[in-house]
């Protein structure tokens, strides 16, 4: 195999070629590929297959299914991953490309390690394993279908947990467990090792009352819950604390790593075990680290902790050489030297003293705060390399070194998401922790959580806004984060360091560290909300001291200095601001009078983005159009918001919204709840001489109504488009009022109508609307045409959706022909491509489409006269347009083919039955993969009652 292939099963099911996620299809093909993965590089029959995917009573047709579903993963995988045998499948992959399995060998190292007592090495391989989850094992998958599986990883899970907490404590560093013992026995309460763990602890850490008490709290605990007494582990050790016994005092450590010198910790340490090992292991690779990020995210912190824990490694120690205070860049030679406790008075300079001093030495030098002293720092590291091999580095810095042999790594905020193990995020445990500490215990974990969010997980920001809980609920803080700079800072902060306690001073000196064209760039780029690309920095931010050709470096220049952060999949890259910065810099340009100016020229570029979309509607490149727009959906917002409130804007903002309508981008990245509130909202400042931007608003406002099955909205409306000045006569006044026609009264003079608006939007040169128009055109041919029509407009719309090369278009081709074939040909025909059209459409991510193709998949069901298979599917509909929030019953031409199937069913199964098969499809976790699958059995039986030749 040429590609690497990594796979995941400790968390939702993962992989990754070359580092890059790769996207595996439906539910079942995620079991399918889980399964294997359990038994990696093993022979799965089929048979062992289908009852995984199944249970004990598979369906008829299930070993034919399993191979469908291996197919497709050949070709997502490659057929040198998935391998077939005449036995069954494999998965070929190497020894450490699945992460259970390196789990399992770190573990097994683990152990190892502190047989031979080595507890160091010990704690740093269980560490590294533990590190490997991501949560529950396969949460994305249905739980029965892998119950034994993941209730073994979990077990192994805990036991390495266990393991870990030894190997900390034999390094005699018993505090450092303590807030995650406190979390296990909370979620493992009768989990005996544990409370054994944690009274050990707090006995080693000096608090002999409170391991005492832990010990009455899981007496208690056992005998109201289960009625049994603690096991012998816990009375022994309780035993042996009353009485002091002396195997159980603390562990003192000595050498190696003995030298240097590393702050003591005065708070908790919370979260960053990934990013702790990923330094570890860095430390092992290379030679010079360096920790980079936005000020504040706990670069310091997270460098001593990882410092503390690699210190059994280098006999001449550990050293810390704070460079914050220091200001002349002559002197830093000098600084780190003092930091070392070197006094040499020869007439050497300080740089050829320490390169002499360090030479011989096998030490961990860490460099903290370097960003102001780039340069010099960078020179005085690369010289101490280059003398001292047993040397290693690690650097703190909001920008990189660019010393040869770097690596970087950028620390981001703390998690945001719960943890595998249902408890809080990282944010949250750090403002609990530090709430606690300050006296104002957190009451509303939501709150909590979104303000962690808004304060994008920096611990600094957290940690100040934990000492205003002293004084203001969570709710207050929130309402007042528009001024956080004014609001988070420590008023108790001394005064000479008092600029590393605000987080104004944090941002002041990320700015002030920035060259002129950075800062403009800087405040410039505050105006786009989420991400941006190249082209939209280049577009709205330069001009005025900024060339266009500069963007680009000032850019990455703005990335080194850990202001920007670089998003992206691989295939384009993608720009933002963690909120903080982007507050600073929307100061900043407010303070200089250039915020309007900047605004404008946001809502210009996505203007002219929005139009070209519209533009290039039903091409080739209509998914790559669909991808963009909706990564740009928050600056539309932003674009949005400015416009409304702006009356020499509103037409800008008007077009904004319609073209975005045309481009059907609220199918895919909002709501058309939304989409309406932005339509109402701007033509509500629209003037009287705006008639073509009037007129597109509000025949965009009657379709949205139309097909929500908002009938009442959708006839004013109508009559709206009907009294402006031009009428029908407006090719997209025609288009909706044949929709209208079709879907609120089932009218069949549409056909004619959708004929005519087809041609006048072809005329007008608006390909994308015309298309539509089109499709509109096919659907009333299929409700209420005669055959010959139905199926010439749907052949013609089918030659046109292939024409364009457009996947949505070729989405609804294929959902148009199974309609066709269901009321106007071979009802059984109409399967193939209805299912066709979900795969793509959940290729695509579109959550409108499928709820119509399973509402059709249901009709067709009822037709074939499989009827339970229809329930199952008429519920999957129902659920699935939840998500659309479309009324049924407001569209006429479906909801009569939905009132026939139901009573249809109804008809031939008993009320509990249907009730029942009803209930199981509106209560699927993946309504697609449950019509899919529903369909495939269709299919079979169908295909079996055919009559056969001969």
């Amino acid at each position: 195999m040429n590609a690497r292939y990594e796979f995941g099963i400790l968390g939702p099911l993962e992989v990754a070629r070359d580092g890059v996620r790769v996207p595996i299809g439906a539910g079942r093909q995620r079991a399918l590929l889980a399964a294997l993965l359990i038994d990696a590089g093993q022979i799965v029959s089929v048979d062992a297959l289908a009852r995984r995917l199944w249970g004990d009573d598979p369906p008829r047709g299930a070993r034919n299914a399993v191979q469908n579903y291996v197919l497709r993963l050949r070709r997502t995988l490659g057929p040198d991953v998935v391998v077939t045998d005449r036995r069954g499948y494999m998965i070929k992959a190497l020894p450490d490309a699945v992460d259970a399995r390196r789990f399992d060998a770190l573990v097994r190292e683990g152990a190892a390690a502190s047989s031979a007592r080595d507890h160091d090495r010990a704690a740093e391989l269980l560490g590294e394993a533990l590190a490997l989850w991501r949560g529950e094992p396969l949460a994305d998958l249905p739980a029965e279908q892998f119950q034994d599986v993941v209730a073994a990883l979990c077990e192994r899970h805990l036991a390495a947990r266990e393991q870990w907490i030894d190997a900390v404590m034999h390094c005699g560093r018993p505090a450092d467990v303590l807030p995650e013992l406190r979390r296990l026995t909370e979620r493992h309460p009768f989990r005996e090792r544990f409370w054994a763990q944690l009274m050990l602890a707090l006995y080693r850490c000096g608090r002999q009352g409170e391991a005492l008490e832990r010990y009455r709290e899981v007496s208690r605990l056992l005998a109201e819950e289960l009625g049994i007494d603690p096991g012998d582990e816990l009375r022994t050790l309780h035993q042996r604390i009353l009485t002091s016994a002396p195997e159980l005092a603390a562990i003192r450590r000595g050498s190696p790593g003995e030298g240097g010198h590393l702050p003591a910790e005065t708070t908790s340490f919370v979260g960053r075990e990934m990013e702790l090992a990923e330094t570890r292991r860095l430390l092992r690779a290379s030679r010079l680290v360096t920790l980079t990020g936005v000020g504040g995210v706990g670069k310091t912190r997270m460098a001593l902790r990882a410092a503390g824990q690699a210190r059994p490694h280098f006999p001449d120690g550990v050293w810390l050489a704070d460079l914050a205070a220091l200001t002349d860049s002559t002197l830093v030679a000098r600084a780190v030297a003092e930091a070392l406790g070197l006094r040499d008075q020869s007439v050497r300079s300080a740089m050829d003293a320490l390169a002499d001093h360090v030479r011989d030495r096998h030490l961990l030098l860490v460099l903290d705060n370097c960003e102001h002293l780039v340069d010099a720092v960078a020179r005085l590291v690369q010289r101490l390399l280059c003398a001292a091999p047993g040397l290693r580095v690690l650097a703190t810095s909001r920008e990189r070194l660019g010393v040869p042999g770097e690596h970087v790594l950028l620390v981001s905020g703390l998690t945001l998401r719960p943890g595998g193990d249902g408890g809080a995020c990282e944010a949250v445990r750090l403002l609990s922790d530090r709430a606690a500490a300050c006296a104002a215990p957190l009451r509303d974990g939501g709150s909590a959580a979104e303000l962690c969010r808004r304060l994008d997980g920096i611990p600094l920001a957290i940690e100040l806004a934990a000492v205003r809980l002293t004084s203001l609920t969570v709710e207050e803080i929130l309402e007042r984060l528009e001024d956080r700079f004014r609001l988070l800072s420590d008023p108790r902060g001394p005064g000479a360091n008092r600029y590393r306690r605000t987080l104004r001073g944090v941002m002041d000196l990320s700015y002030n560290l920035c060259t002129s064209g950075e800062r403009m760039l800087w405040t410039r780029l505050s105006v786009f909300a989420g991400s941006f690309d190249l082209k939209a920095a280049e577009a709205v931010c330069a001009g005025d001291g900024i060339d266009r050709a500069d963007v680009l470096d000032l850019v990455t220049g703005l990335i080194h200095k850990s202001v920007v952060v670089v998003d992206g999949d691989g295939r384009s890259a993608r720009y933002r601001l963690l909120e903080t910065i982007r507050q600073y810099g929307l100061d900043r340009l407010r303070r200089d009078g250039n915020a309007t100016e900047y605004r404008v020229r946001h809502s210009d570029h996505y203007h002219a983005l929005a139009a070209g979309a519209a533009a290039d509607w039903c091409s080739p490149r209509e998914a790559e159009w669909l991808d963009r727009l909706r990564a740009e959906v928050p600056n539309f917002r932003a674009a949005l918001g400015f416009c409304v409130g702006r009356p020499d804007r509103v037409r800008t903002g008007a077009d904004i919204a319609a073209d975005l309508t045309r481009t059907r981008s609220w199918f895919f990245s909002g709501t058309l709840g939304e989409a309406r509130h932005w339509l109402d909202s701007l033509s509500a400042g629209l003037g009287p001489g705006i008639r073509e931007t009037t007129i597109m608003v509000t025949a965009m406002k009657t379709f949205i109504a139309t097909i929500q099955g908002d009938q009442k909205a959708a006839e004013t409306l109508m009559n709206e488009c009907r009294a402006h000045e031009l009428g029908a006569q407006a090719p997209p006044v025609a288009y909706v009022e044949g929709v209208h026609a079709l879907l609120a009264h089932d009218d069949p003079a549409c056909i004619e109508q959708l004929a005519r608006a087809r041609e006048g939007l072809r005329a007008a040169g608006h390909t994308g609307d015309a298309h539509m128009a089109t499709m509109f055109w096919a659907m009333a041919a299929a409700f209420l045409g005669d055959q010959s029509i139905a199926v010439s407009a749907c052949e013609t719309y089918v030659a046109e959706a292939v024409a364009s090369g457009a996947e949505w278009a070729h989405t609804w081709a294929q959902w148009l022909t199974g309609l066709t074939e269901l009321l106007h040909g071979d009802p059984a025909s109409a399967l193939t491509p209805l299912c066709d059209a979900l795969l793509r459409q959940q290729a695509m991510d579109d959550r409108w489409g499928p709820a119509w193709g399973i509402e059709t998949l249901a009709w067709t069901a009822g037709v074939l006269g499989h009827h339970h298979h229809a329930a199952h599917l008429l519920g999957a509909a129902h659920r699935q347009r939840q998500v659309t929030g479309a009324a049924l019953t407001g569209l006429r031409p479906f909801h009569l083919h939905h009132t026939r199937t139901e009573n249809r069913v109804r008809e031939h199964l008993e009320p509990g039955s249907y009730t029942e098969a009803w209930q199981s499809g509106a209560s699927a976790g993946d309504v697609i993969a449950l019509a899919l699958r529903v369909a495939y059995e269709l299919r079979l039986r169908t295909a079996a009652d055919q009559p056969t030749s001969g």
